[in-house]
């Protein structure tokens, strides 16, 4: 997949927090909500993670080597002795079964960054939001090439997901695209330290998410533990998640494969166990195989019906007649549609907004990150990929 929001992971970020976030940090958070690690040796009874098997086409190609980000990434002091991290670290053991004094040896060694509590903020009051702006940013042509190129790298397992998932090639690498830059945003911070830092010292100003981030702290810890990785060694985005797709370590750990059958999860380095597990995601929250995203629509002319329509945001809640009475006018395909859709509102600063009727597979997307602008990024990045590709063959 996210500074939380969404999925399981995380709840609906601001607009600047989501737009500072896609495409460099938080992928499936849990949900989105998304995201590779480990501590001085393996801990004491660590097993390899069980690996679960997939279709296996051919061998896997390595991702190419991200680039580390220009972030300021300075730590400060670590969390050695605080008796709320040796608390914390007693609870992470206790609930996930790890050794204790292997837990608050992780804690004591992780380190407070100023930059992760200033990134978690929101942004300054009266920021406006604007799609199109936010389009542009993803859909542009280095973007578009470099996605073209990642297709042609790893088409045997975008094909091998779309068929066994139904999930299609061009959604997965739009998701990579606006994530990781198709692997060359991946993050530049210490996981272990973005995750102590927002469990233990969440900045006040906004709402207190950090029960959200000792959950996922305990579960990259658990993570690390399982396949025997050095938790201080790990990077990712300053929200905590990793790789490719962004995923929260509790995402790893409930949602990836081992989608190459080599044995292993590796959300990092393999192209594959990320589009696999990409696919698991998207169809554990709703992905339904065939139907469209969205359907083009005029909103209704009076206000107060298209806020009656606008009410549930981006939950797909009326059906296409329902819609027509309050006003809205479908394309022919939206009018034809069987299921509930979502009147979206996108707005572009200034301008007027942009609207579209969001099926139950628009909504899936969200659920990787809990963000209407998010979710038609990665729609339409993944198209225009999909058409420069075909363009050029």
């Amino acid at each position: 997949m996210r500074a939380p929001n969404r999925h399981p992971t995380l709840r609906p970020l601001s607009w600047a927090l989501a737009f500072a976030l896609a495409g460099a940090g938080l992928g499936p958070v849990a949900q989105a909500q998304a995201t590779s690690p480990a501590a001085s040796a393996r801990p004491p009874g660590a097993k390899a993670a069980p690996a679960r098997k997939a279709a296996r086409p051919a061998k896997p190609a390595k991702a190419a080597q991200p680039k580390r980000p220009a972030t300021d990434v300075a730590a400060g002091p670590s969390y050695a002795g605080r008796p709320e991290a040796a608390a914390l670290a007693r609870d992470i053991a206790e609930r996930h079964g790890l050794d204790p004094a292997w837990v608050q040896a992780q804690l004591a060694g992780a380190r407070l960054v100023p930059a992760v509590a200033r990134l978690i903020m929101p942004p300054p009051a009266g920021s406006a939001k604007n799609w199109q702006a936010y389009r542009a940013r993803f859909v542009e042509p280095a973007r578009v090439q470099a996605g073209v190129a990642f297709w042609d790298a790893q088409a045997r397992w975008l094909d091998a997901a779309a068929e066994r998932f139904g999930v299609p090639a061009e959604l997965v690498i739009g998701i990579i695209g606006v994530e990781t830059y198709y692997g060359r945003l991946t993050g530049g911070f210490r996981v272990l330290d973005a995750l102590a830092t927002l469990s233990l010292d969440f900045p006040s100003g906004r709402k207190d998410r950090s029960a959200f981030f000792r959950d996922e702290l305990g579960e990259f810890l658990k993570l690390a533990h399982s396949q025997g990785l050095e938790p201080s060694s790990v990077k990712g985005s300053f929200a905590g998640a990793m790789g490719l797709g962004q995923f929260m370590p509790g995402s790893i750990n409930r949602h990836a494969l081992d989608f190459d059958g080599d044995g292993r999860i590796d959300m990092v380095s393999s192209a594959a166990d990320v589009i696999g597990s990409i696919g698991h995601y998207m169809v554990r929250h709703g992905w339904q195989r065939g139907m469209p995203t969205h359907f083009a629509v005029r909103p209704p002319v009076d206000t107060t019906e298209r806020a009656r329509l606008l009410a549930p945001d981006i939950l797909p809640s009326f059906s296409a007649a329902q819609l027509a009475e309050h006003g809205a006018e479908l394309d022919a395909d939206g009018r034809a549609h069987g299921g509930p859709l979502a009147l979206v509102e996108l707005q572009n600063g200034d301008a007027a907004p942009s609207h579209i009727a969001g099926t139950t597979n628009f909504y899936a997307v969200t659920r990787y990150n809990w963000s209407a602008y998010y979710a038609l990024a990665v729609i339409e990045l993944g198209r225009a990929v999909a058409t420069q590709r075909q363009a050029a063959r």
